[in-house]
């Protein structure tokens, strides 16, 4: 799927550099996917310090008192 994105020319040369493509498409699809995948390993490891799982019940919490 195509897209435009208005963006400074000195932010897309960082979002280049960053994800360390030389075109400019592929390089915002890249950071636009990394940024997806970091946000939602950041909201799976909350959930599993919240102990949102059932098959886990422990809290990180809970975790670290039980190795003391």
């Amino acid at each position: 799927m195509k897209s435009s994105v208005e963006m400074d020319e000195a932010s897309l040369k960082k979002v280049m550099i960053a994800v360390g493509m030389s075109k400019k498409g592929p390089a915002v699809a890249k950071a636009a996917s990394e940024y997806l995948r970091r946000e939602m390993a950041k909201a799976f490891a909350s959930m599993v310090m919240a102990g949102g799982f059932e098959d886990y019940p422990l809290t990180n919490d809970e975790v670290e008192q039980s190795d003391r």
